[in-house]
């Protein structure tokens, strides 16, 4: 029945630092005393006899049952998860997108309902929009960033109120403990997708938020390499209402995948520093430059939210926004001007990618909707990767000079 590695058989690292615990929590040694994790590429388990099946199906035996349910490969990335955010418990999903829709949809029913920021993914506002409502639960979207807009949008049956912060792909950085003081006053919860942010620069749990959710799939793995999701939250949150949930619906991650993760989470504070240095280095470039018209980065002082940037993130982005001169055509002509960093729609990547929101992560959304939360025909969203500043700079500003 094990749903994840028990404290007893995981690493007592929980008072190390992060990057300390990115290396070492979780670990749970076979007989053979590996040093790297152990990948367990299995389906199921056996049991010593059918009394030893029915306690483990029982929850009276602490084993694993089957790799739908519960995995050793998966239970350590898992558990150092858990400790690398502060969390009391977590579940790991087969994407990022997994992660969110069962985080919103598990613990709601018919007549509940959720507020919501307008600025999110493509594929999280169609979760909130579109997907919930199917069900019977109402959805309210607001200015993120207008506090007033949440106070006023609670109403007696909201359940689970979502943003994102940064956004993608504007970075608007919403207040997280603001937000959670009026989700909690209204009997809510509040869920928090800190893909944007990553573990090492931003704590929402320590913020004030219930429950955080993560594409592993970005910065975790960081290399391009695979997918996978991971929900975070409070015992009771996870045993009421995400535990059976997954074991019956299914949106399991792969035993491979959980193992991959956990060779990225080694070095994801290495790589997470390196590419918010030279972000914050490659947007000082492009602030004064005469084809962009707007530039938008978490770590300067004249963001919007400079303040709140301050209060709540250790440190800027990995990613930046700017909005070339000229518009949809303008954008495709820099994008294609590149040479070193990439078109793609990923992010949190060793290598640079661009692209170009209005086209692909929120092309679903009508031109008005699209303009209300700032993505423009000429947005274009940068994320950095581990290349020399230098070479990216020149690389954007190439391009920039085809436009």
């Amino acid at each position: 029945m094990s749903n994840s590695t028990s404290p007893k058989s995981a690493s007592p690292t929980a008072h190390y630092r992060p990057e300390t615990r990115l290396v070492h929590s979780g670990t749970i040694r076979s007989e053979f005393g590996e040093t790297s994790e152990a990948l367990f590429l299995t389906q199921g388990y056996v049991y010593d006899s059918a009394e030893q099946c029915e306690a483990r199906f029982k929850g009276e035996d602490p084993g694993y049952i089957y790799s739908r349910y519960s995995n050793p490969t998966i239970a350590m990335f898992e558990r150092r998860m858990i400790e690398l955010e502060g969390a009391e418990a977590g579940r790991s999903t087969a994407t990022g997108m997994a992660a969110v829709t069962t985080a919103m949809l598990a613990p709601l029913k018919a007549g509940d309902h959720v507020v919501a920021a307008k600025a999110l993914f493509g594929s999280c506002r169609y979760v909130v929009e579109d997907l919930l409502p199917r069900y019977g639960i109402q959805c309210t979207l607001v200015d993120g960033l207008d506090l007033d807009q949440w106070q006023r949008a609670m109403r007696p049956n909201t359940k689970s109120c979502f943003l994102e912060s940064p956004t993608n792909p504007t970075l608007d950085v919403l207040d997280i403990s603001a937000i959670a003081d009026i989700a909690h006053q209204a009997g809510a919860r509040l869920i928090v997708d800190n893909v944007f942010a990553t573990p090492i620069w931003q704590s929402p749990l320590s913020l004030g938020a219930d429950v955080v959710v993560y594409s592993a799939t970005k910065h975790i793995d960081g290399q391009g390499r695979c997918l996978g999701g991971m929900i975070l939250g409070s015992e009771a949150f996870i045993a009421e209402h995400l535990h059976n949930f997954m074991r019956q619906t299914g949106p399991s991650l792969s035993p491979f995948n959980a193992w991959v993760l956990l060779k990225g989470l080694e070095t994801l504070a290495i790589r997470v520093r390196q590419q918010t240095e030279t972000a914050a280095s490659v947007a000082d470039f492009l602030a004064q430059h005469s084809k962009i018209s707007r530039l938008i980065y978490p770590g300067r002082a004249d963001h919007p939210q400079a303040a709140t940037v301050k209060k709540q993130m250790g440190a800027g982005s990995t990613l930046i926004g700017f909005e070339v001169k000229g518009g949809k055509a303008a954008a495709f002509r820099f994008l294609n001007a590149l040479k070193l960093s990439r078109i793609s729609n990923n992010l949190g990547d060793a290598k640079s990618l661009v692209t170009h929101p209005a086209t692909t992560t929120h092309q679903r959304l009508t031109p008005p909707q699209r303009a209300e939360i700032g993505v423009t025909d000429g947005l274009v969203r940068l994320s950095v990767g581990l290349e020399h500043p230098d070479d990216i700079v020149e690389d954007v500003l190439g391009a920039l000079d085809a436009v």
